[in-house]
């Protein structure tokens, strides 16, 4: 069953994110003074009163954008319109009535949909007789809300359900797993996304920074529902200079920490930057299963250059070596789905678990093998190891003294584990925790 769409449509600067964002109880849209912010569709699911719905954020109608993107925009905004079941039109009550806002009134009237008229910005009740001007765009009611005030939100939401047609029956199937897109400017994060989803469900140009925004865009391939994250681009953070880019990264680093796995991009054309570290050092720090993604391989000259590729990733992230590649082509297509089946596999790893024999026959091989250092005059012990979580795989290893494992010992027993088990290229957090040796426990009992 698809759930129901709420386009949320005006003229610039009324405050239609602000909306989604109190409604929402949470900032998701990026909220700036500056005309143009939002230029993607972004989406949140909502529940009231026992129905559920899809909040759609939209640009400004009318709307010059700086970067030239104004029919992308537009596009963005035809399709959420297209798609919805219920337009609310947002209006600006200190404002009041401008003409732009009669264009959009008479846009919406051939649309043959039910239309929401919402005054926001009436701060106080003093200011509701301001907004009786936009009877004039035809609407039966004209709902007075303000977001800053918090003013009439229940009533909107209940105002949004009654208009909302009939349910249908069944529920909609929840995702098999979400993906963050992350990189830096102009990798190809919005083209790859609309190869998956073969429609434009993101303005793609060649105006770094287009997508401000992290937007969740829900797919199936083979059957099944995923949902990918589009993020912004990233700068440097010496290069973040005004709020929009500011909350861009927040968003980028909000994404990768709601992922299941992640998808770094990087240009097949350009060498790894400032950026690109960053964002890896980032997904490293939250134990994030993650695909390395080289992008733009058609336009590669040596189209052979995969293995030279993989070394200098390697030599570049040596603590990612366990992190897969990819080489693909997102303008094309060129294997885009087999990226997605490998982000399946990686998905699937970070919930394996291992038994508790298993496991402790690997550590205890990988003991006498190689046991660890002496510690001056007596050697440290593992007694045994344990599997404590999933999303990461967390492993336990019980022992006399955890300051006498070296971090080369940890990072050779962990090597250990990857070599024999099924999670091998998603990380695997290890710890070392004290427990004291048996004979010890039963002296300090008697």
């Amino acid at each position: 069953m698809a759930i129901a769409q709420v386009a949320i449509v005006g003229r610039p600067n009324v405050g239609k994110s602000s909306i989604l964002n109190w409604l929402a109880g949470r900032r998701l849209a990026i909220v700036d003074d500056m005309a143009g912010v939002t230029r993607d569709r972004m989406t949140h699911a909502l529940e009231h009163e026992g129905r559920g719905f899809e909040l759609v954020d939209t640009g400004g109608i009318g709307i010059n954008d700086v970067d030239d993107l104004t029919w992308e925009i537009e596009q963005q905004i035809e399709y959420a319109l297209a798609t919805a079941d219920l337009v609310m039109f947002v209006v600006d009550a200190r404002t009041g009535l401008v003409p732009l806002d009669q264009e959009v009134a008479a846009r919406l009237r051939s649309l043959k949909k039910p239309v929401l008229l919402v005054a926001n910005k009436v701060d106080s009740e003093k200011l509701e007789p301001q907004a009786d001007e936009f009877y004039r765009l035809g609407a039966d009611e004209v709902l007075r809300v303000s977001t800053q005030q918090n003013r009439n939100r229940t009533a909107l939401l209940d105002a949004i359900v009654e208009r909302l047609p009939a349910a249908s029956t069944g529920p909609e199937p929840e995702p098999v797993m979400k993906m963050a897109i992350v990189g830096r400017r102009n990798v190809g994060k919005s083209t790859f996304i609309n190869t998956l989803v073969n429609r434009p469900r993101m303005i793609v140009s060649e105006v770094p920074g287009t997508t401000r925004d992290s937007v969740d865009v829900k797919f199936e391939l083979d059957g099944k529902p995923f949902m990918a994250i589009d993020t912004p681009g990233v700068r440097k953070r010496k290069s973040i200079r005004r709020d929009i880019e500011y909350y861009g990264l927040h968003r980028a680093q909000r994404s990768i920490r709601r992922a299941d796995v992640v998808l770094m991009f990087f240009d097949a054309q350009e060498k790894v930057s400032t950026v690109d570290r960053q964002l890896v050092h980032y997904i490293e720090e939250n134990h994030k299963p993650c695909l390395f993604v080289v992008n733009k391989w058609d336009l590669l000259a040596d189209k052979h250059a995969t293995g030279e590729w993989a070394e200098y990733l390697d030599q570049t992230f040596p603590t990612m070596a366990y992190v897969p590649i990819a080489f693909i082509t997102a303008q094309t297509g060129k294997n885009v789905k087999k990226l997605i089946n490998h982000a399946q596999m990686l998905f699937k790893q970070s919930l394996a678990r291992l038994s508790t024999g298993e496991l402790n026959r690997l550590i205890k091989r990988a003991l006498e093998l190689h046991p660890p250092p002496m510690n001056r005059t007596w050697r440290p012990k593992v007694y045994y190891a344990t599997q404590t979580a999933v999303q990461p795989p967390t492993i336990v290893l019980m022992c006399n003294d955890p300051k006498a494992f070296s971090a080369s010992y940890r990072r050779y027993l962990l090597a250990a584990l990857r070599d024999n088990v099924e999670f091998a290229e998603v990380p695997i957090r290890l710890f070392f925790d004290k427990r004291e040796s048996e004979p010890r426990r039963a002296k300090r009992g008697e």
